[in-house]
C-alpha cells in the first residue's frame, strides 16, 4: 500500500523545473496533478452535452475547462490554508507547500484572489442565469473543509461540489432546469461518493489518529460494496436522466461502456486500498464515457 501512496511533496515534468516559489504555488493550486480539475470539468460538459449543446456550444466546453482548472486550483488553495494543521500531522500531505513553509499563508491567500479572478473571466462568458448558478456555489465551496470535522460523509459535501458543474452548463444551455438536471447532478453526486472513498482508502489510518472522518472509515470491511452502491445509484441515476432526455431503450446502452468501467473498479478493489490511487485515477476516463454517452442521447436525432 505504501508504494501506492503518493506524498504531495513529489513533482514531475515542468512543475520540476519550476523555481522554488513558483513551484510551491503551482504544487499549491495542484497543476501538477491535473485529475482534479479533469473530475471538476466532467460534470460540467456532460451537462452541456445532455442538454444538446455539444455543437452549438463547445466554445463553452472550453470555458468549463479554463473555469475548472482555475476554481480546482482556488479550491485546493483554500483548503490548504484551513487545513493546514491537519496536513501537517498527515505523512501524505506534511510535505503541501504551507506546512512545510515553501509557501507562507499570506502569499497563500493572494494566489487564491490571482485564481479566482480567472474564474471570473470564465463567469463573464455565461449568461445572468448560468452565472447566478455558478456563485452559488461558493457557499458550499466554502464550508467543504470543515466537514471532515463535523461528518462521517465529507465526500457527500464534496459531491454537492464537483457535481455542480452540471447545473451549470446545463442551465447556461437550456436556459434552465429540468428534471434531467436533478437527475444529471443526483447521479453525479452519487459518483464522486464511490471515488472518493476510494481515494480515502490512503489516509485512513492517519485520519483515525487525529479524528478526521470520512467514508472509508464509515464503511471500514464494507468499503468494496459501498463504492459498489454508489456506483450503481449513480448509473440508475443517469439512465433517469438520459430516459427524461431521450425515452427510447437503446438511448440507455449509450451508458453500458461506463457500468463495465465501474464494474472493474469494484472487482479490482480491496479492502487495504492497495491500488486506490490507480482506481481513483480511472475515474478520469469514466467521466469521458459518461461524456460520450451524454453527447450520443444529446445530439443523436
Amino acid at each position: 500500500m505504501a508504494a501506492e501512496i503518493v506524498p504531495d511533496s513529489q513533482h514531475r515534468g515542468l512543475v520540476a523545473r519550476l523555481p522554488p516559489g513558483l513551484r510551491g504555488l503551482a504544487m499549491l493550486a495542484r497543476f501538477d496533478r491535473p485529475i482534479g480539475w479533469w473530475l471538476l470539468f466532467w460534470p460540467g460538459a456532460w451537462g452541456v452535452a445532455l442538454a444538446g449543446g455539444a455543437v452549438s456550444h463547445r466554445q463553452l466546453i472550453g470555458w468549463l475547462l479554463v473555469g475548472s482548472i482555475a476554481m480546482r486550483g482556488a479550491g485546493c488553495v483554500y483548503n490548504d490554508i484551513v487545513d493546514r494543521d491537519l496536513d501537517a500531522q498527515v505523512a501524505r500531505t506534511a510535505a503541501r507547500p504551507i506546512p512545510s513553509g515553501l509557501v507562507s499563508v499570506r502569499v497563500a491567500w493572494g494566489w487564491l484572489v490571482a485564481l479566482c479572478l480567472v474564474g471570473l473571466m470564465v463567469l463573464v462568458q455565461l449568461t445572468p442565469f448560468a452565472a447566478s448558478v455558478a456563485v452559488a456555489s461558493l457557499a458550499p465551496v466554502a464550508a467543504y473543509p470543515f466537514m471532515k470535522r463535523v461528518t462521517w460523509w465529507p465526500q457527500a459535501w464534496l459531491g454537492i461540489v464537483f457535481s455542480w458543474g452540471a447545473l451549470v452548463g446545463w442551465s447556461e444551455v437550456a436556459g434552465g432546469f429540468s428534471a434531467g438536471t436533478a437527475l444529471l447532478y443526483a447521479g453525479a453526486i452519487a459518483w464522486v461518493v464511490g471515488y472518493d472513498t476510494i481515494y480515502a482508502l490512503q489516509d485512513r489510518e492517519d485520519d483515525a489518529l487525529i479524528g478526521v472522518r470520512s467514508s472509508a472509515l464509515r464503511m471500514g470491511r464494507h468499503v468494496r460494496a459501498g463504492v459498489a452502491l454508489c456506483y450503481a445509484l449513480a448509473l440508475i441515476l443517469w439512465a433517469a436522466a438520459v430516459w427524461q432526455v431521450r425515452g427510447d431503450p437503446l438511448a440507455l446502452a449509450a451508458l453500458l461502456p461506463v457500468a463495465a468501467h465501474f464494474a472493474w473498479q469494484v472487482a479490482s478493489l480491496d479492502r487495504a486500498g492497495t491500488r486506490a490511487l490507480t482506481l481513483f485515477r480511472s475515474n478520469r476516463f469514466a467521466g469521458l464515457l459518461v461524456f460520450l454517452a451524454c453527447v450520443v442521447v444529446g445530439t443523436v436525432v
